[in-house]
């Protein structure tokens, strides 16, 4: 039996109930533990002669704290006994458990890449979606956005990482990747991730962000002209790309220019549910730079991100049918 500890007594006896606190009761109700885990256990290894294994479970409670909060592993076992909601949410107790290291949640990480588990949580987390009728597949929109890289040459290598690249958006250079996006049109979840290198056309990608199932496929000007392309040819969709501005500006004044703005219009409005994913990873989960070197790294830790951003948007419909 759980000794109550002083900390307990505490927590039970406060009157306000936190926003954090609040997050992290819908995610532990909205997260498909079970079957995650189950994934997870034929390549978790299994109790050796020294010491046994964290369970599944609590690895990858620690692992998602830290997809949302933007921790380190060190900021991670930090924060453990900063943020005794952290620990509780975990399911550890500080007084009498082994506390994970960080050395422990690289390892973990580790795995999780080594073996490409990020794609298949993500099906697995819309599996549960689209059986819940949240994701219709029926639409798609396809976008990007720019993920920074640092630019630091001070590291073991000397040099940036080669895998990142400089792009010019506007009048401004970058340097880092890009995140591609496919999204339901109906619910606006995040169906498939791609990264690339930030020097990568947007609508050279478009191809791999479709499922195959849609009717019709929506994007923003960037992708004029995808319909075009080798691999879209022979598609049996519906290809609705924003007109550019300068375009529709040049437009003779009249009823036919005004049809077109108001057509414009409603297209912007489907196309603007691809933005808030990007505000969920970038503002809420304070996901604004690469983490680590290199592109299958990065695009597998923004594979979960995505998972994690589906579960949080939909977590008042999740928890109304549970």
């Amino acid at each position: 039996m759980k000794q109550t500890t002083l900390l307990d007594v505490l927590l039970q006896q406060k009157s306000r109930t936190t926003r954090r606190e609040t997050f992290l009761n819908a995610m532990d109700q909205v997260v498909p533990w079970s079957e995650l885990v189950e994934l997870i256990q034929p390549v978790y290894p299994a109790s050796g002669r020294g010491r046994p294994p964290i369970g599944i479970e609590r690895m990858l409670r620690l692992y998602f704290i830290q997809q949302w909060y933007g921790f380190s592993d060190e900021g991670t076992e930090d924060a453990l006994y900063d943020m005794p909601l952290l620990s509780r949410f975990a399911g550890i107790d500080l007084t009498h458990e082994r506390v994970p290291d960080a050395t422990t949640l690289l390892n973990f990480r580790h795995l999780l890449e080594e073996h490409k588990l990020a794609p298949v949580m993500l099906g697995r987390i819309n599996a549960l979606l689209e059986a819940k009728g949240l994701l219709m597949r029926e639409g798609t929109i396809v976008d990007a956005t720019l993920i920074a890289a640092p630019p630091s040459t001070k590291n073991k290598s000397g040099e940036r990482d080669p895998e990142m690249h400089q792009t010019k958006k506007g009048n401004q250079w970058y340097f880092g990747m890009k995140a591609h996006i496919g999204v339901d049109a109906e619910s606006g979840l995040v169906h498939t991730v791609v990264g690339t290198s930030a020097h990568v056309s947007d609508v050279v990608m478009t191809s791999e962000l479709l499922h195959g199932r849609e009717q019709v496929v929506i994007a923003d000007a960037g992708y004029i002209g995808v319909e075009k392309r080798e691999e879209n040819t022979g598609k049996t969709v519906e290809w609705l790309i924003a007109m550019k501005r300068g375009k529709l500006k040049a437009m003779p004044e009249g009823r036919w220019k005004e049809t077109v703005r108001e057509i414009e219009k409603k297209k912007a409005q489907i196309r603007s549910r691809v933005e808030h994913p990007f505000h969920v990873i970038k503002n809420l989960f304070h996901y604004r730079k690469t983490r680590y070197r290199g592109l299958e790294k990065n695009t597998h830790q923004l594979q979960i991100l995505f998972g994690l951003c589906n579960l949080y948007r939909s977590q008042k419909r999740l928890m109304g049918s549970i």
